[in-house]
């Protein structure tokens, strides 16, 4: 590759290999090695960072305040840390008008209490008019360890869990944009996902925020380091009626679209129910469901399947290009 695409921001294949051909081998720390969520630091700490580029600044459900403070905190959680410490950082574009700014600030503020966290450090850089596109917003996160996930204690007949609905982030930021000349009442499902940092203590071996590149993408990551193959069942799978239906009008595939507040569990199987009703007690897990399992009765280790509504399988592959760019 001579030259940076928009693929390489797309959560998929392409940004993978770039970081595992081009950013790992310069660095070979074997902290970062692991291309986790967050890094596992000594002494019980856990780090992420993050930035945020989406486009508009201000959709439906969220904005790029409440996404940064979100996105981060999250990326915690799934690594088994309960998150205490943010930076903020801001690069402007020149000529932002200083209500925007002071929007998204407020909007930072309020997603920080929320959440439990502090900001407690940061920057801010201007760059000319032209040279940005408003507000670009990066934050670090810090958070202690409570659990470590456990990919290699998963085995055949652990259960795959999503918390809720796929792809309505996606929608909202994508129809906000006024590009399709579509409508619709979909929100973001950008929120916290603190409610699930308890089921790291009743034994959870492995979460991930289903952010760019979506399900498909996220699981197949994971079936790629184990010794089985992976089933998810279509019919199980939430989607709202919004999501269903603009899919199904613009041919995207909502195993590929991005949430800002679900999760992928995987949870041992002897507890998945026990999991399942945990997190259908809260608000933000209402329609969460057991969507597959670890087995290896078809497919072959490695590969993650889906059983379609009509009974056929599929082999689903991390995505392989920008579906819908700038949505985080």
């Amino acid at each position: 590759m001579s030259k940076i695409s928009l693929e390489l921001g797309s959560g998929g294949r392409l940004m993978r290999d770039f970081i595992a051909g081009k950013i790992v081998p310069s660095f070979a720390d074997p902290l970062l090695r692991d291309l986790g969520d967050a890094a596992l630091l000594p002494g019980g700490l856990a780090f992420t960072t993050d930035s945020y580029v989406v486009d508009p600044l201000f959709f439906p459900g969220g904005d790029i305040g409440r996404l940064a403070v979100n996105g981060t905190v999250n990326d915690l959680v799934v690594s088994g840390a309960e998150p205490r410490f943010l930076s903020l950082a801001f690069i402007l574009e020149e000529g932002l008008e200083s209500e925007v700014l002071d929007r998204v600030i407020r909007s930072i503020r309020t997603a920080a209490k929320a959440a439990g966290v502090r900001i407690v450090t940061g920057d801010t850089k201007v760059v000319r008019r032209g040279q940005g596109d408003k507000v670009f917003v990066n934050t670090a996160g810090v958070g202690r360890s409570i659990a470590r996930p456990r990919p290699e204690r998963i085995r055949r007949g652990d259960k795959i869990i999503l918390t809720g609905t796929l792809g309505d982030h996606s929608l909202a930021v994508t129809l906000a944009r006024g590009e399709y000349g579509l409508k619709s009442g979909v929100r973001s499902d950008c929120a916290p996902l603190l409610f699930l940092l308890p089921l790291w203590k009743r034994g959870a071996l492995w979460m991930r925020d289903v952010t760019r590149g979506g399900l498909a993408t996220v699981l197949s990551e994971l079936a790629e380091r184990l010794p089985y193959p992976l089933l998810i069942e279509e019919d199980k799978i939430p989607l709202s009626r919004p999501v269903r239906a603009a899919a199904e009008l613009l041919g995207i595939d909502p195993l590929f679209m991005a949430c800002e507040g679900k999760a992928v569990v995987v949870a041992p199987a002897a507890r998945a129910g026990d999991f399942l009703r945990r997190i259908r007690a809260h608000p933000l897990g209402r329609r969460a469901a057991v969507i597959g399992e670890v087995q290896d009765r078809v497919g072959r280790p490695g590969e993650l399947l889906l059983r379609t509504g009509v009974g056929g399988l599929r082999l689903l592959e991390p995505l392989t290009s920008e579906l819908l760019p700038r949505i985080c």
